[in-house]
């Protein structure tokens, strides 16, 4: 198993740090060859020499251009892409009236555009191998929605509708598509996130039911779950893992 494990490649963008970091890092320790992507080159490299990756991509995935030099890199590199994990994202809290523009493009372009294209370059590979996984990160925001971040919010719902109609249309080719809708996350975006936000953190904590945030390694293993052979029945859905918030 784990030299099957071996052949098999993975791509984790926005991995430098943070969920993105964890996942990579316990994809490559499980015996996958990945390969990691990020903006901030010192931390990327630094990230790779940690979990000793394939390969490391410095990218801004706002250019489309850069979606389709990401995926043929890691398939000049290894020969084929068989995980997709879509982490790369951007946050804004906002009220609806007062989002920049520049904000609106650039959530739409990194958080929805990107995971479309480079799926649609990764998933011509994984057809023609008949197998596949791709996992979205979203957000729990995407599901049960946030006050003052209702463009995050609208481009986290959006992978819940891409990954129902994708799964429908890749699943006789043995390719899974499912999301992971996290809550607040111990990182250093949702540490940002707080501070920007009209909450402290230990109001914030009080509102989770569990009384805690998520740590990346939480989400790691979920990921490691939905790519291993024994998670091939699970397609189409979008889980949270949120320590309680989805509950209401």
């Amino acid at each position: 198993m784990k030299n099957q494990k071996m052949n098999k490649v993975a791509l984790v963008t926005g991995a430098s740090r943070g969920i993105g970091k964890a996942i990579a890092k316990i994809l490559s320790r499980c015996g996958y060859r990945v390969f990691i992507c990020a903006r901030n080159k010192d931390d990327l490299q630094t990230t790779a020499s940690e979990i000793g990756a394939e390969g490391f991509f410095v990218v801004d995935l706002t250019d489309a251009n850069a979606c389709k030099s990401l995926i043929d890199y890691v398939v000049n590199v290894a020969g084929s892409i068989d995980i997709l994990v879509n982490n790369a994202g951007a946050y804004v809290y906002s009220p609806v009236e007062k989002t920049k523009e520049i904000d609106i493009d650039n959530l739409l372009n990194l958080n929805i555009r990107a995971v479309f294209l480079l799926t649609k370059y990764a998933v011509d590979n994984m057809k023609s191998n008949k197998w596949g996984r791709v996992v979205n990160i979203g957000s729990i925001s995407g599901v049960v929605g946030e006050a003052n971040a209702s463009l995050y919010s609208m481009t986290k719902s959006a992978l819940c509708g891409f990954a129902k109609a994708l799964a429908l249309e890749l699943a006789e080719y043995n390719i899974t598509v499912n999301n992971i809708n996290p809550g607040w996350v111990e990182t250093e975006l949702a540490e940002n996130a707080v501070v920007d936000s009209d909450f402290s953190y230990q109001e914030e904590i009080d509102m989770i039911p569990q009384k805690r945030f998520i740590q990346p390694e939480e989400i790691a293993n979920f990921v490691k779950y939905l790519v291993s052979e024994e998670a091939k029945g699970m397609t189409a859905q979008s889980i949270s893992l949120c320590a309680g918030l989805s509950a209401g």
